[in-house]
């Protein structure tokens, strides 16, 4: 029973791309780990911008520096 848990910050993800995630690990699960869509289990977590870091700094500070 595969259980795949996705962190995205919360940016405006839409239902339709949380669905196409969905389906698209879940297809990636069968094809490669010959695994049972039935007991598969996906997770979308939307995390703040706010509690999001990279590279030792604040996700705003990381968008500043790139």
């Amino acid at each position: 029973m595969p259980y795949v848990n996705i962190r995205v910050t919360d940016e405006g993800v839409t239902p339709e791309q949380k669905a196409a995630l969905i389906r698209g690990v879940t297809d990636l699960l069968v094809d490669v780990l010959d695994k049972n869509p039935a007991t598969t289990h996906v997770v979308i977590d939307e995390v703040p911008v706010d509690n999001w870091g990279v590279a030792g700094l604040t996700f705003e500070e990381y968008l500043k520096a790139h």
